[in-house]
């Protein structure tokens, strides 16, 4: 499995070649957003530093993201919130904050491997023991059977004007399609498994992340607040203190 490093920083970019060669991964480095724009099609991973010389590291992931689902990590030397929620709401799946530890930089691209077998644009089949490069056919056939027997996928989820197609693994608001990334797609589908259904937030994060997720449970805060803004009603999605969250139905404005 390829994973492409995006750091302009060699020293980084060095280590985390390094770290990553040793434990079986095959690794591409660039330095610059615009040659990772030009290489991120064949990876199964990226790695991408916020603090690139062309473009900003928020807004690669925010471009990979309209192309494709591969898994990203974004990396930072920032202790700033604003950059980790600015990289999740732009498309990364994860966040690490520079300097790290090898064993928690190949745990972490282990567990994004896992979550993103489900995935069905621009991904590898990484249940093959070859690892691997699908078709395009291949990727959209594998990526609907893998989906559905994850999640029961098939059956298009409805509550008021609200609409999700999981085989499409689209989103629509009044007929109108929501652009949301791969992780804000599942916990949505999620909860519209059962509209006013509180669901905790234990229960997400091990659906939508990972049982073994090692990360910050703010994820799931970061990926709420992203969907309430692009459903343009923070009514969707209600929170439940102490608990978790619900899908409901606000009240809409007649038209």
């Amino acid at each position: 499995m390829r994973i492409l490093i995006v750091d302009s920083d060699d020293r980084t970019a060095e280590y985390l070649e390094g770290t990553l060669v040793v434990h079986g991964f095959e690794t591409c480095r660039v330095g610059t957003g615009a040659a990772a724009l030009e290489r991120f099609a064949g990876a199964g991973l990226v790695l991408v530093a916020l603090d690139l010389p062309d473009l900003a590291g928020s807004e690669v992931c925010r471009l990979i993201r309209e192309r494709s689902c591969v898994p990203i990590i974004a990396l930072s030397g920032s202790a700033e919130e604003v950059d980790r929620v600015m990289a999740l709401h732009m498309g990364a799946d994860d966040f690490m904050m520079k300097p790290f530890g090898r064993y928690e930089l190949v745990a972490r691209v282990k567990a994004l491997f896992r979550r993103s077998a489900g995935c069905t644009r621009g991904c590898t089949d990484l249940g093959s023991s070859e690892n691997r490069s699908l078709s395009p056919s291949e990727t959209l056939e594998h990526g609907a059977v893998e989906h559905g027997e994850r999640s029961g996928a098939g059956t298009v989820r409805e509550a008021g004007p609200l609409r999700l197609d999981p085989h499409a693994r689209k989103v629509y608001l009044r007929g109108k399609e929501l652009h949301v990334t791969r992780k804000e797609f599942d916990l949505l589908a999620m909860l519209l498994e059962g509209p006013g259904t509180v669901r905790k937030r234990q229960e997400i994060m091990c659906r939508v992340w990972d049982e073994n997720w090692i990360g910050s449970s703010r994820t799931l805060d970061f990926h709420v607040g992203s969907l309430r803004s692009k459903l343009g009603c923070a009514g969707w999605i209600e929170t439940v203190r102490g608990v978790g969250f619900r899908l409901a139905v606000p009240e809409l404005p007649v038209a």
